[in-house]
């Protein structure tokens, strides 16, 4: 079945805000922004054929409105990762599209914060499969001067995710770290919205949790390698260590330098490097003193859905999906059905925005879940996860800690 990749309908600017409705056909576009060039393509990709699973699986029609989708890439060849104009731009070409009801994305909190406030003037839904930063959604402990509001300027939210966001990720991470048997952990982070925003979560739960913190450095991700930062490391005794970032920005040569100089520290990344790229290029001897959190769990302890998702997607496409393809499934499979209980309204986009943010005990993928005042998801569930032989191991589940 045609998914409808170029989005369809006239390209003429919207007034958008509370209530606009999309144009007055029955087409609907759907977009999606995630980076396709860069050490997350892989990662992305998996997202994207979870959307278009999700859609194929409605039958691309929701009651009367046919829906197209319409995959962006927020990346360029040049920056090798998502880049700030480019993000500019896929947003801006959503908001001007009077057919677009929903924009899944991004995948990384940075980019979001450079989307959401395009897409609140217009008063389009958007939900990320990904974006696990506190401050898109949330003010107080772990986010910047002005977070949240300075993303949404209509003054009503129009945001939200479907993953637990970095002050459960960051608790997750105490819960594994002291599990792991550390005392003393040295943080580095990327300087990005997402890096330095999970490492500050990380930070307070480790002071919550007694785990002494010898320092929080952001990293120049142009340097050619961190020896000096891992000397560092080493010089402050510290046992453990938790890199806040993305693949992208130079985490194979942050865990390879730190190892080199601390052979015996364990090594700590968070949801950011959970993918092959990241996985498949360090050492076995680095993969042996690796430890990282992301929001899957086994597929075992999902229901019968969840499981069948992993089945489905697997036949569909040959290979096994990275973690983050079931939550651009779900991305998808709730707009849809915001879309579904906004009825005759399924084309306002305020009707959709509402109809998300009374999502209540969602039968989904994942089991039950509810979408709060901020946008944010229910689940709290984190996964420990090891590396071995190039790819993620799972070990447990983390129940978050204080």
């Amino acid at each position: 079945m045609s998914l409808g990749i170029a989005a369809c309908g006239s390209k003429k600017k919207d007034s958008g805000g509370s209530g606009a409705s999309t144009s007055a056909n029955k087409t609907l576009t759907i977009y999606s922004s995630l980076p396709l060039q860069g050490d997350s393509r892989p990662q992305s990709q998996s997202v994207v054929n979870g959307e278009k699973l999700a859609l194929e699986q409605a039958g691309g029609k929701i009651g009367d409105f046919t829906i197209k989708y319409s995959s962006q890439d927020d990346s360029t060849a040049a920056a090798g990762k998502w880049d700030a104009g480019k993000v500019s731009s896929d947003a801006r070409k959503a908001a001007q599209d009077s057919s677009t009801i929903a924009y899944l994305g991004e995948f990384n909190s940075g980019a979001s914060a450079i989307s959401i406030p395009v897409l609140n003037g217009a008063g389009i839904l958007q939900v990320s499969p990904s974006n696990t930063a506190y401050g898109l959604t949330r003010s107080g402990a772990g986010a910047d001067k002005g977070e949240p509001d300075k993303y949404y300027p209509s003054g009503k939210r129009t945001y939200g995710r479907v993953v637990p966001i970095d002050d459960i990720q960051g608790r997750a991470q105490a819960t594994y770290q002291k599990d792991e048997g550390c005392k003393k952990v040295y943080l580095l982070n990327d300087k990005e919205v997402y890096g330095k925003g999970v490492a500050s979560q990380v930070q307070i739960a480790l002071g919550k949790n007694g785990l002494a913190v010898a320092g929080n450095d952001g990293i120049d991700t142009k340097a050619a390698n961190f020896r000096t930062l891992a000397q560092k490391v080493k010089t402050s005794g510290a046992d453990c260590m938790f890199f806040g970032g993305i693949t992208d920005n130079k985490a194979v040569q942050v865990f390879t330098d730190v190892h080199a100089a601390v052979p015996t520290a364990k090594l700590f990344g968070p949801d950011g490097v959970a993918e092959s790229t990241f996985t498949s290029k360090i050492s076995p001897s680095v993969q042996a003193v690796t430890f990282i959190t992301d929001p899957t769990i086994d597929p075992k302890l999902y229901p019968a859905s969840g499981q069948k998702f992993y089945a489905d997607y697997k036949a569909k496409f040959g290979i096994d999906p990275e973690p983050y393809a079931i939550y651009g499934y779900e991305a998808m499979s709730v707009v849809l059905d915001s879309i579904k209980r906004a009825g005759a309204k399924g084309s306002d986009r305020q009707a959709v925005i509402d109809a998300f943010f009374a999502t209540k005990d969602r039968d989904s993928v994942f089991g039950l879940y509810s979408i709060n005042q901020y946008g944010d998801t229910t689940l709290d569930n984190y996964g420990a996860k090891t590396v071995k032989g190039g790819k993620l191991v799972f070990k447990k589940v983390l129940k978050s800690a204080g």
